[in-house]
């Protein structure tokens, strides 16, 4: 932690015991256990805390995310230890991080694409029977990309452009530009969530019991999920910018929310033209 010992005279950065790796540990095995418990509908003498043990579990995790990051902050703001090679090295450290996310994302595509490039493979005799050996699948209404996608298509873009805005202010030390910035970032994250929620709510095919809902669902929607993580990541950020803590010599934490949104764009621009173009040519389009 930023005040458990005083700077070294080198660029490295050792870092102080913490709590907070061992406390994560333990909520986070809280969280699992009770959303097994949970999902399971498991009892103890006629209870079932399942949501209880979940409960206290992610507020756990929450509180440690909290409390380990406020203390970053304190050790680049007031400890002095990110120094230049410090910096360096967190970097490569998030782009290791984006790279994982790139694998993940890696996963749900490839699902996608060997489900429908393979729609009647005569080994995956159940594919072929449901599918009909065509994709869309016969009987699948495919949501019509050039509406509420393309929609979102353009928020996103559009997004991409205020947090390259906000950062280029940053680095001219304009504090407007970077608010301003923010801003709007956040704003059009949370109007994309709000729209795909109403795609999702108005989706004429579920999840359950077809493979083109679930590719589709688990494609759109963890994507979904990192749009309001970085969505959040940004809002913090903007909090941060108020309190005055981003410099234009040092604003790693900006920095590194601006890298993950534009990631976020990447990956949309990818499920948009494969999932939602490329993915519906054929089939049946609501309107």
């Amino acid at each position: 932690m930023a005040d458990a010992h005083a700077k070294p005279n080198h660029d490295y950065h050792l870092v102080a015991p913490s709590p907070w790796p061992i406390v994560g540990a333990f909520a986070a095995f809280v969280l699992a256990t009770g959303a097994i418990l949970w999902m399971k509908h498991i009892s103890f003498a006629g209870i079932k805390p399942g949501s209880l043990i979940f409960g206290a579990g992610l507020l756990g995790v929450l509180y440690t995310m909290f409390v380990w990051w406020r203390d970053v902050i304190a050790e680049a703001e007031r400890g002095g230890f990110h120094t230049y090679v410090v910096q360096i090295s967190h970097r490569y450290g998030m782009i290791l991080f984006i790279a994982s996310e790139v694998m993940f994302f890696v996963a749900w595509f490839w699902a996608f694409f060997d489900a429908s490039l393979f729609p009647g493979f005569a080994i995956q005799f159940s594919r072929a029977e449901f599918t009909g050996g065509i994709w869309p699948p016969k009987g699948i209404e495919a949501l019509d990309p050039w509406h509420l996608p393309l929609l979102n298509t353009l928020l996103l873009l559009t997004s991409g452009t205020t947090v390259t805005w906000a950062h280029h202010a940053l680095l001219h030390n304009d504090r407007f530009g970077l608010k301003a910035g923010l801003i709007l970032t956040i704003l059009l994250g949370a109007t994309f969530t709000g729209v795909q929620a109403f795609e999702y709510a108005h989706a004429p095919f579920a999840f359950k019991g077809s493979i083109y809902g679930s590719t589709f669902f688990m494609a759109t929607g963890f994507h979904g999920f990192h749009v309001i993580i970085g969505t959040i990541f940004l809002t913090v950020c903007l909090v941060r910018a108020f309190a005055g803590q981003f410099t234009s010599k040092q604003h790693l934490g900006f920095e590194f929310a601006a890298w993950y949104w534009h990631f976020v764009d990447v990956v949309w621009l990818f499920l948009f033209a494969c999932i939602y173009v490329w993915g519906s040519w054929g089939g049946v389009i609501e309107r």
